[in-house]
């Protein structure tokens, strides 16, 4: 990943290589107590937020250097909620304005004030936002929603498919501009009817792609080729879900390492895995919009967005 050579054929310099990184530093403090998930009201010790910020920091900094000389884009994957650390908005404001960088992205409650995005660069900075029933009022999620749109912040809007959200996520989908993508993860663990996978996919057509996990064992993956996953103390992995590491971002030792490869698990059921599977067609659904969540042609009739695996 030098850089490609130039396309042209000229002998002209290389074109710069693109990589995508999730980063996901110790940070796993959450202000929800969703019961379907492990870091409900877990709070971090000034100890530990402290190690999260010098971890990010690091991370900026490498990322404004861009040693290598990259194009790349970033999605923050925070075990907790990062938007209510001003290090992680001071980071998305940073890393915004960087030239190199082609989209920098987080995944949020939206529980925080939005003003900052305003010094932001709104042409690279974008959220993937949940909305937690339970755990925040309808009306004050959507007017945080309304407030992006003022500012011009992309943004993707998402709810856990249990049955108990199924009234919310219609209301949700009922109140949001039709532009906006809300998408449905399965709930881990729960087994769909027909019925209920069908009132699902009403709202997020691409819903079959996340109720059924798909067979990955020896399927060419983007993970450890164009994507990489960061943790905080600068370790690489192929992806969040496959342990093997592959070196250092610091040191460059995982440059060596990233190549096409097949992936080693059985399954992949999780979006920010399986977005990257080549035999999946998701990086043409979800073109100039994958680290976000956000389907290039949001707006057209589901048919035209790909068919769901399995889907009838």
């Amino acid at each position: 990943m030098a850089g490609r050579p130039d396309p042209s054929g000229n002998g002209g310099a290389p074109v710069p290589a693109t990589l995508s990184v999730l980063y996901r530093g110790p940070l796993a403090s959450c202000n929800y107590d969703c019961p379907y998930c492990p870091f409900a009201k877990r709070r971090d010790s000034a100890a530990e937020l402290a190690a999260d910020r010098a971890a990010l920091d690091r991370f900026v900094d490498w990322a404004t250097r861009n040693p290598d000389g990259d194009r790349l884009s970033v999605l923050f994957t925070p075990w907790g909620e990062g938007l209510s650390r001003s290090w992680y908005r001071d980071a998305l404001v940073t890393l915004s304005r960087l030239p190199h960088l082609d989209r920098v992205a987080i995944q949020t409650n939206l529980a925080c004030r939005l003003d900052w995005l305003a010094a932001a660069d709104r042409r690279t900075v974008a959220l993937w936002a949940t909305y937690h029933p339970g755990q925040v009022r309808r009306e004050t999620f959507l007017a945080r929603c309304a407030r992006l749109a003022e500012l011009g912040v992309r943004y993707s809007v998402g709810v856990v498919g249990l049955p108990e959200h199924l009234a919310e996520a219609e209301a949700v989908r009922a109140a949001l501009p039709a532009d906006v993508y809300l998408w449905v993860n399965a709930a881990e663990g729960h087994v769909y009817t027909a019925a209920e996978e069908v009132a699902w996919t009403a709202l997020d057509p691409l819903f079959g792609y996340s109720v059924r996990p798909h067979p990955s064992a020896g399927a060419p993956c983007r993970a450890g080729e164009t994507v990489i996953s960061v943790r905080g103390d600068g370790s690489v992995r192929r992806c969040h879900f496959v342990e093997t590491p592959l070196g250092n971002l610091y040191d460059g030792s995982y440059r060596a390492a990233l190549r096409p490869r097949p992936c080693p698990n059985a399954a992949c059921d999780c979006h920010i895995g399986y977005v990257h599977l080549k035999t999946l067609p998701l990086y043409e659904v979800f073109a100039g919009g994958v680290l976000e969540r956000i389907p290039a042609r949001w707006g057209v009739p589901p048919v035209a967005l790909g068919r769901p695996p399995g889907g009838e």
